[in-house]
């Protein structure tokens, strides 16, 4: 099977250049414009990929803000930045993130497959991380153990609903949510009872993250609920 690539390009000319070369040189490649279409990409299919190649300078969402994402998501995925921002600062701030490499625009194509078999090797050999880890400011989550820690004291065994609600609201911080939204993603169909079971939810969810210094969920009157993140630390 070939190795499958994600690649986040909004220049449509070095994109297609690219996605072109690599699928020659024997990977399979999923190519996205920007950030957004990349993170839900990713949420649906992560596990298929081994490496997302991940431009930088993006409108809406840039390559930094994604890599974030991604990293808090929990999906395990080994990352390189393409960038036309050769800057130390921009580098280092990549590293940091978490990337495996960082190639500045123009390259060599050549050179950018040959580091990436090198992380997908480098990887294929690592030692697992915890995906079921999600860990945003001072809260932990553990989706596979529906287990919260808040500020490092707090521990709680959510249910498997308020484990699913808590989930999609990690997925969707700092955007309103409306509540027929929460309810089809999430069960399927809009009624009057499950609607009562997620204002009990959202309710229990809300009192343990009163704990938190940096996650809350507040209610958009007549609309729904925002994950609301805040304070948070760089790096996140």
């Amino acid at each position: 099977m070939k190795p499958k690539i994600l690649l986040v390009e909004d220049e449509t000319d070095l994109g297609n250049v690219v996605k072109q070369y690599l699928e020659i040189s024997d990977f399979e490649v999923d190519w996205v414009l920007d950030g957004k279409m990349a993170f839900e990409q990713l949420r649906l299919r992560h596990p298929e990929y081994q490496i997302a190649l991940i431009d930088v300078s993006m409108p809406e969402m840039d390559g930094f803000e994604l890599a974030e994402k991604m990293v808090r998501a929990g999906f395990n995925l080994p990352f390189l930045f393409l960038t036309a921002r050769n800057e130390k600062k921009d580098r280092l701030h990549g590293l940091k993130i978490g990337a495996d490499d960082y190639i500045s625009k123009p390259f060599d194509v050549d050179e950018l497959v040959l580091r990436i078999k090198n992380i997908i090797k480098r990887n294929a050999g690592a030692e697992p991380v915890n995906r079921s880890l999600i860990t945003l400011g001072d809260v932990q989550f553990y989706k596979d153990s529906l287990k919260l820690i808040i500020a490092g004291r707090k521990e709680i065994i959510l249910t498997p609903r308020e484990a699913e609600l808590l989930d999609y609201l990690f997925r969707n911080e700092n955007r309103i949510l409306k509540r027929e939204e929460i309810l089809t993603q999430l069960w399927g169909e809009n009624d009057y009872f499950l609607g009562r079971s997620l204002d009990v939810f959202i309710s229990r969810l809300r009192k343990h993250l009163n704990v938190s210094s940096c996650i809350s969920i507040d209610n958009v009157y007549g609309v729904g609920f925002v994950f609301n993140t805040h304070s948070l630390p760089p790096g996140r």
